[in-house]
């Protein structure tokens, strides 16, 4: 028996240890991690060795072959046509690149060029052939050998920059047995270069080449530089009307006692209305309708006056304003008021003839002053103006290397994943070039941005690149790039002209809970030629003067944000090649505000934590008062009454204090950058319920018991929120009453102890009546009660309106 009970104990402990591993092991996941990668910042170079921009990233050596063009190509033999269609093939070891087909030519010109990386192909030749395409007439024959050039690896230069551009030369193509050819010429320059070569961006690269056919998807797997429109604020200030014309008809009579007047402003796909207001020829509003606009101002701003209700109306007349006539502003100086005649175009009439509908008297500029906010306030990675003419200078320079990736989670079918970075600070976003299946990605790409403040934040995030597979038409369009991690970085928390090299976690946070999808290793550092610039931001203001001088409303801010992020996914979707939508709305955070239980259990712990002191320093208050220990209650006696005997001492020691706490902090201070914390945001607590519920979109997917428990669950959180909002407003309105009469005995026995109140404090020394409070709550146990205090008992019995409420 005690040999079983040995054994059960033996095993329990085993059981236990594997929890508590397991639980390291899921901590050691989300954490950050200090990497050493293959870099040359912070090295010593030789002489022989000249430094390089990229050296926050691991050199990465590539065979470049730059196909500019051929000409004299001699037809095959076994052809029956006088013409050709010529490509390129270029093979290296397992790996094989090809040009597009040039249609029916003997000159053609194609000037692409292809990166084989070094660590990948493991042939010694790269062997160049010229084929001759056969269409759909002859297809069966197969493509026809039209020569080729040969070039060992071995023999290759090597090129660095800041070299110039390694000069093409003419080669005299070869049969297959090597014999040169009479005729046929090819203009070929092939050389060995790294990721720093003007080159690798467009070109055309193995690593991302495995699924792809010939060079149509180049543009999807290349990096690219991305950069986001200047957006303006434009302001519509609609004063009033004047000598409207109103059609008074039988049909109009009908609705005319619920029909009214407002003014509609329509900007691009986006219709603002202004409040409405009785029918009338001469209206005033005075009312503001708020626009984002992006440069160079190619839209026009159409304004029209309607008359109905809401959902049935028609036009009383309407004006068409350019943008590039819009006044620019940068202060708050008001705007001219300019008068529009309004035009209507009657239904029986030519439609090119209009008539005379009224005048609308209207301000509207282009507030300059402003920053146009896209992403979210808390993270935002830019805060200058929209006008060039307010931006201050640059502080710095951002560099950032975009090293690798490791354990990345399948995203296909295949157990493959296709994957890619983009990140973003302020209006310029990189994109990395696509690795083709591969679950440990290396990038090795570096970026730099311009900083105008250090308070700032930069996203790096990882897509699953899933354009690829898609052979263009509506699959290319319904094609979705999966995230699969977000990287956030505060500039603030990085020391100036440290290098910072970690390995971050990749969280993906979706309706199925939080998953560790991999690792990503970057390389930061913030630098700064003078340190006072950077210190001289702390006391500027955090957005420009025209955010204070001229505030807008919570409500503006958040509509205008969505404008701007609809603005910059459509241009960024417009370019070639595009981001996609689910990009730039992940990487913009548009869902910031959208409801959830758990960002809400988070944000209500975070405030718990702010309050931890204050209920540290009430307990320890509570426990002195107490005589719990009354050592610590003597000396805190002894130290109160030595403030109120040399008050001058208050404030050097509470400063004195904080200096302290200050250096005592300096050894433990934060070494790492910020990033993604599983427990602060309550992600691994969160329920599947709750989840679906955060990415539920609008509007609801779900119908019948699934969307009537989440009501029932949300009004009752709304209940307890009301519960405590009501405690909160009777507290102060029983404040308010003691001076209110509303309870005359109360209020008149306040008001005696006001009298007396007056009188004890003009005549006792105000050192006195601090000393008689001190030794009152410090006093000994013996002479305490359990019962409330009497101005406690006294607050509680005052009205307040809540026994007004329905």
């Amino acid at each position: 028996m005690a040999n079983q009970n040995e054994n059960k104990k033996q095993k329990q402990n085993q059981n236990q240890n594997q929890k508590e591993n397991q639980k390291q092991n899921k901590k050691d996941d989300f954490s950050l991690k200090e990497t050493s990668p293959n870099i040359s910042a912070g090295r010593v170079i030789s002489g022989d060795r000249l430094p390089t921009a990229f050296d926050l990233v691991e050199k990465m050596h590539f065979l470049f072959a730059r196909i500019v063009k051929a000409k004299n190509l001699v037809q095959p033999t076994d052809s029956d046509t006088h013409t050709s269609n010529p490509y390129v093939e270029l093979k290296l070891g397992t790996s094989m690149g090809t040009t597009r087909c040039m249609d029916k030519t003997s000159c053609p010109e194609w000037n692409q060029v292809f990166c084989f990386a070094k660590d990948r192909f493991q042939g010694s030749v790269l062997e160049i052939v010229v084929m001759d395409k056969h269409k759909a007439a002859d297809a069966e024959s197969g493509d026809a050998f039209m020569g080729r050039v040969a070039f060992a690896v071995s023999d290759v230069p090597m090129r660095l920059p800041p070299d110039s551009p390694l000069a093409p030369q003419w080669y005299k193509l070869e049969d297959k047995n090597g014999v040169k050819l009479v005729d046929g010429e090819l203009m070929v320059s092939v050389w060995m270069g790294t990721q720093a070569d003007e080159a690798f961006p467009d070109a055309w690269h193995s690593d991302a080449a495995a699924p792809i056919n010939g060079t149509q998807h180049i543009a999807y797997t290349s990096s690219k530089v991305y950069i986001s429109p200047r957006l303006w604020y434009l302001r519509v200030n609609v004063i009033q009307g004047q000598d409207l014309f109103l059609r008074n008809n039988n049909n109009n009579n009908k609705n005319n006692g619920n029909s009214e007047i407002f003014i509609q402003a329509v900007l691009g796909n986006l219709a603002l209305r202004s409040s409405p207001l009785k029918i009338s020829p001469n209206p005033i509003w005075n009312e503001d309708l708020m626009f984002v606009a992006a440069e160079p101002f190619d839209e026009s701003l159409l304004i029209s006056i309607e008359h109905g209700i809401s959902n049935k109306h028609e036009s009383l007349g309407n004006c068409v304003v350019p943008l590039k006539d819009v006044e620019k502003r940068i202060d708050a100086t008001p705007p001219a008021c300019m008068w529009y005649n309004l035009q209507k175009k009657p239904k029986d009439e030519d439609e090119n003839q209009s008539t005379f509908a009224g005048r609308l008297n209207v301000r509207i500029s282009l507030d300059g002053g402003y920053h146009v906010l896209d992403e979210a306030t808390h993270y935002t990675s830019d805060l200058r103006p929209s006008s060039k003419y307010l931006c201050n200078p640059g502080i710095g320079v951002l560099e950032l290397g975009i090293l690798s990736a490791s354990a990345l989670s399948p995203m296909k079918k295949e157990n493959r994943t296709d994957a890619y970075c983009v990140a973003k600070y302020g209006p310029k976003w990189v994109r990395t070039r696509t690795i083709v299946d591969s679950l440990s990605p290396k990038w090795n790409e570096q970026y730099t941005w311009e900083v105008y403040d250090p308070c700032t934040v930069i996203t790096i995030v990882v897509f699953d690149n899933a354009h690829l597979q898609q052979q263009g038409g509506e699959n290319a369009e319904a094609a979705v790039d999966r995230r699969i991690g977000k990287v956030r970085i505060r500039l603030s928390t990085l020391e100036t002209g440290r290098i910072y090299t970690h390995s971050y976690p990749l969280i993906n946070l979706s309706a199925h809970g939080a998953t560790k999808m991999g690792e990503i290793q970057l390389a930061v550092r913030f630098s700064s030629p003078s340190l006072l610039n950077v210190l001289q931001t702390y006391a500027r203001p955090l957005l420009p003067r025209m955010h204070y001088r001229s505030p807008l409303s919570i409500f503006q801010v958040d509509n205008l944000r969505n404008q701007a992020a609809a603005i910059t996914t459509l241009r960024l979707r417009r370019a070639e090649p595009p981001l996609s939508k689910e990009v730039v709305e992940y990487m913009l955070d548009v869902r910031a505000n959208v409801w959830s239980m758990r960002r809400g259990r988070a944000q209500f712990y975070r405030i718990v934590g702010l309050l931890n002191a204050l209920f540290f320093v009430w307990k320890k208050f509570d426990e002195i008062k107490s005589w719990k220990n009354s050592v610590w209650t003597t000396i805190s006696y002894i130290v109160i009454v030595l403030v109120i005997v040399f008050p001058g001492v208050i404030l050097p020691s509470t400063f004195f204090l904080l200096l302290l706490v200050g250096i005592w902090g300096y050894r433990t201070r934060p070494r790492y950058p910020s990033h993604m914390d599983m427990k602060l945001s309550h992600a691994d607590t969160a329920t599947s319920e709750e989840l679906e519920e955060e990415f539920d979109p609008f509007p609801s997917k779900f119908s019948g018991d699934n969307l009537k428990k989440r009501y029932d669950r949300l009004r009752g959180i709304s209940g307890r929120v009301l519960a405590v909002m009501g405690d909160l407003a009777t507290q102060g309105e029983r404040v308010q009453s003691l001076v209110s009469w509303r309870d005359p005995r109360a209020t008149a026995l306040f008001v005696i102890f006001c009298l007396v109140a007056t009188i004890v404090t003009y005549l006792v020394p105000f050192r006195s009546l601090v000393f008689i409070l001190v030794s009152y709550l410090l006093r000994p146990p013996r002479l305490r009660f359990d019962m409330p205090a009497l101005p406690q008992n006294f607050l509680r019995r005052m009205p307040a309106n809540s026994d007004a409420m329905l």
